[in-house]
């Protein structure tokens, strides 16, 4: 149950057309104790989706609801669970660096980690 995601840093080739993200909880414990969900912004976005989704809460997955900043997310999942999210390269600028977060509260501080295309 650890707070880190195997994968820190995603290089995706322009053009690439629908980018895939597969998140497997290697932990024990439930959504409600020990949830991961995988959330893309740009940099300046994360803290602030962060903050706004703890009162959204586990039912909306610690994400603030309709937030065009949330570019892509995954539901928040437990222990020995696994989900996917596909979404579409074009929304993306080649030589951005986006982030990539859990957003379970407090999470966000350290799971983290930079998708760019190239």
């Amino acid at each position: 149950d650890n707070m880190t995601f195997g994968v820190t840093d995603i290089t995706v080739p322009t053009g690439c057309g629908d980018i895939t993200i597969n998140l497997n909880h290697g932990g024990k414990l439930p959504n409600n104790v020990m949830g991961h969900n995988w959330v893309l912004s740009l940099g300046e976005d994360l803290q602030g989706i962060a903050m706004a989704g703890i009162p959204a809460g586990l039912a909306n997955d610690y994400l603030p609801a309709g937030d065009a900043r949330v570019l892509a997310a995954t539901k928040v999942i437990g222990g020995g669970e696994s989900t996917s999210i596909t979404f579409s390269s074009a929304s993306l600028s080649a030589g951005t660096d986006y982030v990539y977060f859990c957003s379970f509260p407090g999470h966000f501080a350290i799971m983290r980690g930079i998708l760019r295309l190239q």
